[in-house]
């Protein structure tokens, strides 16, 4: 109600009218303001005491259709609200008295216009657009009137126009937001405000941004190539190639802080965000960060180291000194880390490697074979989880790398497999089943036939405790005993006869 009283008064004071001629809107964003002078020729005879009131304006022509005629009012009263609030703030900052420029914006839908008197001398001492366009036109003229074309926001325009008045523009800008403060940098950019842009810019540089906001900061500074200018702001979202440290290092090193860490539910959390980092830069094939293979390798060979040596310990502790929990909390740290290094390496199609690595840790299953299940289990996990990536095409390795994969590990899986399944929620019991199973059938018949059957006789006397691969089983005697793919000798054979055909 206080800005309706406050439009009704300025009305009666002649500060407002629907005067069709004065009209006032922003610049298009891609193309630089238009500008018209509609100056007199001749020394106008008025004395500044009776030129037209300070700001005009005329109604808003929304497009009406499906809107009621509250809204179209409401439009227009929240629309002269603001224009008040604006003209309010000229009045309070202009210290020049009357203006001698009628600057009249146009809207781009060419209905909305402003108009507001300013001053020449602003005009020239803060805008390059108006000193390039001004100076020295109409010496001779009391008032001279200016027409700025296709502007797409009226009070945005506007409110710029007024910041040119103000002496203190940080302060000023310090309580908008990012929207706004962008919004004053293009209509700046589009008049060469100078000090407009530098104050938005080091407003701009100050403030937080949203993700939103910052796709918004980056992209109409890229618009507006305001260069050098803009480089401080974008700082923030770049970093020149001789100064930023290599994607290379920072991975390793955070990777590195979180099989390190003390906290579990630290580690837990920061690893979940890593690996989404990872994915992410999976599938964005055009910005691929420069992770190496080395790194992640290099990563696989110090855990392994870990493992040999806290086993190695755990063999050889006197229970009496040395507390085995210890011990065995460290390797499933060690285990668990390995498995999330090996994740990352699937992720990426760069696991084959590892499956031969895996099965050359002739000592590290040694070792595995005289610890208790309860403590050695968590490196079984390791096994399963190579299987279930071969078993689904995740990764190519020959086939004499996975049947040393089995020679090595499979026993070890047979003994952990109960409480592999049973203690841990995190390992699906029939994904390590059908993994496996997919694993042995992709080996030669001879290798399945001798896996599966030794796996025959241990199921027969484990049951439950053991996994349970009987579809591979049936697929192996369906192959070696009811489908007979061996080729027969063909008695038939191409013959190419070579003679001279006669003339």
């Amino acid at each position: 109600m206080a800005s309706e009283r406050q439009v009704s008064r300025m009305i009666k004071q002649g500060f407002l009218s629907s005067d069709p001629t004065l009209s006032f809107n922003l610049p298009s964003s891609t193309t630089p303001p238009q500008m018209k002078m509609v100056s007199n020729n001749g020394r106008s005879n008025r004395n500044l005491n009776n030129l037209s009131p300070p700001y005009t304006t005329t109604p808003v022509y929304p497009d009406h259709q499906n809107q009621t005629l509250f809204q179209i009012m409401s439009e227009e009263q929240n629309h002269q609200s603001k224009i008040s609030k604006i003209m309010k703030e000229f009045e309070d900052l202009n210290c020049y008295g009357r203006g001698d420029v009628r600057l009249t914006v146009i809207g781009k839908d060419g209905h909305t216009r402003i108009s507001m008197d300013v001053h020449k001398r602003v005009l020239l001492e803060k805008s390059g657009f108006f000193r390039d366009t001004l100076r020295g036109r109409d010496q001779g003229v009391v008032m001279q009137s200016v027409e700025i074309s296709d502007c797409d926001d009226v009070e945005v325009y506007l409110e710029t126009l007024v910041l040119m008045y103000s002496h203190d523009l940080k302060r000023r800008l310090m309580d908008e937001d990012v929207s706004r403060v962008l919004a004053f940098l293009k209509v700046s950019a589009d008049i060469m405000f100078e000090t407009g842009i530098e104050s938005c810019l080091e407003c701009l540089e100050a403030i937080p941004w949203s993700e939103d906001e910052e796709e918004k900061v980056v992209t109409q500074l890229s618009q507006l190539q305001l260069c050098d200018l803009a480089a401080e702001v974008l700082q923030r979202v770049s970093s020149e190639p001789s100064t930023s440290t290599r994607a290379d290092d920072i991975f390793l090193r955070l990777l590195s802080g979180v099989m390190q860490a003390k906290d579990d539910k630290a580690r837990r959390e920061m690893r979940t965000l890593i690996s989404r980092f990872f994915r992410e830069n999976s599938s964005d094939h055009s910005n691929r960060l420069d992770v190496s293979k080395d790194s992640l390798y290099s990563l696989c060979h110090r855990c392994l180291s870990s493992l040999i040596l806290c086993l190695s310990e755990v063999t050889g502790i006197d229970d009496c000194r040395v507390d085995r929990g210890v011990l065995m909390a460290q390797v499933a740290q060690e285990a668990e880390n390995m498995r999330w290094i090996v994740d990352i390496l699937i992720d990426r199609k760069i696991g084959d490697e590892f499956v031969k690595l895996w099965a050359d840790q002739k000592e590290l299953a040694l070792l595995h074979s005289r610890i208790p299940t309860m403590y050695r289990h968590e490196i079984s996990k390791i096994t399963a989880q190579l299987c279930i990536a071969i078993g689904r095409g995740h990764i190519l390795v020959p086939k004499d790398s996975r049947f040393s994969l089995l020679s090595t590990w499979l026993e070890a899986l047979y003994e952990d497999f109960a409480w592999m399944t049973r203690s841990s929620r995190s390992v699906d019991k029939k994904l390590v089943e059908d993994g496996l199973s997919q694993t042995i059938l992709t080996l030669p018949l001879l290798q399945q036939q001798t896996i599966l059957l030794t796996w025959f006789d241990r199921f027969l006397s484990k049951g439950d405790d053991c996994p349970d691969i009987q579809k591979a089983f049936e697929v192996w005697w369906r192959r070696a005993f009811i489908r007979q793919y061996a080729a027969e000798q063909d008695s038939s054979h191409l013959q190419i006869t070579v003679c001279d055909h006669p003339d």
